[in-house]
């Protein structure tokens, strides 16, 4: 490819990746119509160029937002071209961090529409991506494995991820985590709270052992499965 074709393509990627973002600003015919567009774009920019791995993701992520404004089958299609497009933007980049999160999330998202059990290939599928996420970058979908651990009421496993996520800097807001649907199932464990709390404690503070009896810190009963939220 010559370099000024390199650089009308990298134009007209810009351009594309602007237009998703109206697109996702409208709404009804006229969102679909910005949607169907950017696809195009999309296409004809990868064309005779498959090494361009980020359009392939901004295609992936503008069918991402576009499938959450649908319902039923038409969500799921989208959803499934989305994964795809993920899916090949890893293959040319296996280092694409955001294109393994948002197949996650794709997963996730698709699991809720079929109202998938929390053991189902769905959220399994989103668990492999979130992790993919982190061998990439260490930490950077512990959140996101946290929700999925939280949704199966596996405590010791999300409390973990949870750890991970916050030392590796990529936890969120602390009310952004207790407005979490996926968080519903663990609001009120005694763990849960105790985790929240240490977040606002100054670090030495959080070093120093509880003063709390051993007996009694691990006298709280062990979390049920729950059903699920949204993310």
């Amino acid at each position: 490819m010559s370099i000024l074709n390199s650089l009308t393509k990298r134009s007209r990627l810009n351009s594309a990746i602007k237009q998703t973002k109206e697109a996702r600003k409208s709404e009804g015919s006229k969102a679909d119509y910005l949607f169907k567009k950017v696809y195009e774009d999309y296409a004809d920019i990868v064309h005779d160029d498959p090494l361009r791995a980020e359009a392939l993701y901004f295609w992936g992520h503008a069918l991402l937002h576009q499938a959450k404004t649908k319902a039923g089958e038409d969500a799921a299609r989208l959803y499934r071209d989305a994964i795809l497009k993920f899916a090949f933007c890893l293959t040319l980049d296996p280092n694409y961090l955001a294109a393994a999160i948002d197949g996650g999330v794709c997963y996730m998202d698709m699991a809720r529409l079929q109202n998938a059990a929390k053991n189902s290939e769905l959220y399994a599928k989103a668990q492999q991506e979130f992790e993919r996420a982190n061998s990439i970058q260490g930490g950077a979908a512990s959140y996101n494995l946290a929700c999925i651990h939280a949704l199966r009421g596996e405590k010791d496993a999300c409390l973990k991820a949870l750890e991970n996520s916050r030392d590796k800097g990529s936890l969120p807001d602390t009310q952004d985590i207790v407005n979490d649907p996926d968080m519903a199932s663990v609001q009120n464990q005694a763990w849960f709270v105790e985790f929240l709390e240490s977040r606002k404690k100054k670090p030495e503070e959080a070093a120093q052992p509880s003063e709390q009896p051993a007996a009694e810190a691990s006298s709280e009963p062990e979390e049920e499965d729950k059903t699920e939220a949204d993310a």
